[in-house]
């Protein structure tokens, strides 16, 4: 039963996908094509200073944990984690500034102050959003969803309602709360999941329960510590991991893959495939025509946003920033219009900063700051340095007038990164930085499948598949697809033990 299984892509649904296998006795072969692992969760470091390139969020720590426990560890085998209190500051248009506390009591007094009720309102809603979570996280993500009647037993079949799949999520926040800040704060997380929150199902409000409730975490020494847990549980379970190999393509023979095609040495035997690269490159470059979905079907997709990222290194500590910084100093709804609806590099964009030197003194030298800057971008857009550069002195302006000091002058270390790299570096479909929109149309068995139709052997993961974008989502991802693969070995040995 054993079997030659080669993962391309080593990102976080890659090197999950790869060691549930290899512990089902697989012999399996990693291979990426940057030189680390990682994906978008990759590090770089310089002068002193180590960057986190991608993700900078620790939500959902549950997901992290069962994880773990399925091979025999917890998270603190790996890393310290750190609940950060506050969670995050917002600077808002009116010249302001809020920390969002942790703690929920406290959480619930800052929405009483802003809306007399709220507080009461916050319970039901977070009570509504458990719920969402519960089912979501532990069910309707778990699905492999490849075709509707998975649906059929489950508990969403019987709860649509109670899971607002046809709500409107803009419209039902409004029916709990009115004052712009607390929308604001509850639409945020909706901004990178692809869609307008008008566009986006209610059901996404446990988003809003894993910030509010579950809390947002840091591991000490890095984000990237994740993916030093997820190499070693991936070598502890016998995964080989090859860097700075690109895969060119595939040998069929027929509607089956026979070998991996890797640039530049010879191919890898495979029994089986499983693409954490880009979908759509999988499918439109590496499939020798026998692809999933056309290309008018990609061109038709909603994509969640891209990002213009600054890595920063500063020779001097910067007052009045914490670990994560929401800058809404500007109109959100216009912002969300010029990444979905008009397409184009926004007039008054929205921003984020992180500065985890603030937790976290060995991501850079003593007494200076490690800044990480990220401006939501539509995807597909024209990239250029003219372009980076401008946008870069528009939020430096705003950020220097917000937290009243000069950090420009200051800057040591400097690094762009945007849709044009996104494209190298991973082949992202239009440069995205986040999948597919998360809207209606293309959520659960309505996202692109994770087996193909045409080739017997080849699967996918990672965030243009089922359950979407995001690290959690991409742990899962990994699991559901190898569930899928053991599930076709098992069966597929049975039948020929049965013909013999």
């Amino acid at each position: 039963m054993e079997k030659q299984i080669v993962v391309i892509g080593g990102g976080v649904a890659g090197l999950s996908s790869a060691s549930f296998l290899a512990k089902e006795g697989h012999r399996v072969t990693l291979v990426e094509k940057n030189e680390s692992i990682g994906g978008r969760a990759r590090k770089f470091e310089a002068d002193g200073f180590t960057f986190d390139m991608g993700p900078s969020w620790y939500w959902m720590p549950d997901v992290f944990e069962r994880y773990y426990q399925q091979f025999g560890h917890t998270a603190s085998d790996f890393y310290e984690l750190v609940r950060l209190d506050p969670s995050y500051r917002i600077y808002w248009k009116d010249e302001t500034l809020n920390d969002i506390p942790a703690n929920l009591d406290a959480f619930r007094d800052w929405f009483e102050s802003l809306e007399a009720g709220s507080s009461k309102k916050l319970d039901k809603f977070l009570q509504e959003a458990a719920y969402k979570y519960d089912v979501g996280i532990n069910d309707l993500v778990h699905k492999p969803s490849l075709k509707v009647t998975e649906f059929a037993d489950f508990r969403i079949a019987k709860g649509a309602f109670k899971m607002h799949l046809f709500s409107s999520f803009s419209k039902y926040i409004r029916k709990y709360f009115s004052h712009p800040k607390i929308i604001e704060l509850l639409e945020f997380p909706i901004l990178f999941l692809g869609a307008m929150p008008k566009d986006t199902p209610a059901l996404y409000s446990l988003m809003n329960y894993a910030d509010i409730k579950l809390g947002t975490w840091y591991p000490m020494g890095g984000m990237h510590k994740i993916i030093e847990a997820f190499e070693k549980i991936a070598i502890e379970q016998g995964v080989e991991i090859l860097t700075g190999q690109e895969v060119t393509g595939f040998s069929l023979n027929n509607d089956h893959i026979s070998s991996v095609e890797i640039k530049g040495r010879t191919s890898i035997e495979a029994d089986v495939v499983i693409s954490g690269a880009d979908y759509e490159h999988t499918d439109q470059t590496l499939a020798n025509g026998k692809s999933n979905y056309t290309k008018s079907y990609w061109d038709s997709r909603l994509m969640a946003p891209s990002s213009l990222l600054f890595y920063l290194g500063v020779d001097r500590k910067v007052e009045d920033l914490l670990h994560h910084n929401l800058f809404f100093d500007e109109d959100f709804q216009q912002h969300a219009k010029e990444i979905y609806q008009e397409p184009k590099w926004p007039n008054n964009p929205l921003f984020y900063a992180c500065c985890p030197s603030k937790t976290d003194p060995s991501v850079a030298p003593e007494g200076k700051e490690n800044i990480f800057l990220l401006v939501p971008l539509a995807p597909d857009l024209n990239d250029s340095d003219e372009l980076r550069e401008k946008y870069y002195h528009i939020i430096m302006d705003r950020l220097e007038a917000k937290t009243g000091q000069s950090i420009r002058e200051h800057v040591t270390y400097k690094r762009s990164y945007c849709l044009r790299d996104f494209k190298s570096d991973y082949n992202a479909f239009k440069g995205n930085a986040y999948g597919l929109a998360n809207t209606l149309r293309q959520t659960a068995f309505l996202k692109p499948k994770i087996k193909n139709k045409n080739i017997s052997n080849l699967y996918y993961t990672g965030q243009l598949t089922t359950p979407g974008p995001g690290v959690p989502p991409s742990i899962i991802s990994g699991e559901v697809v190898a569930k899928e693969v053991n599930k076709m070995i098992v069966k597929n040995t049975n039948r020929h033990e049965k013909t013999v």
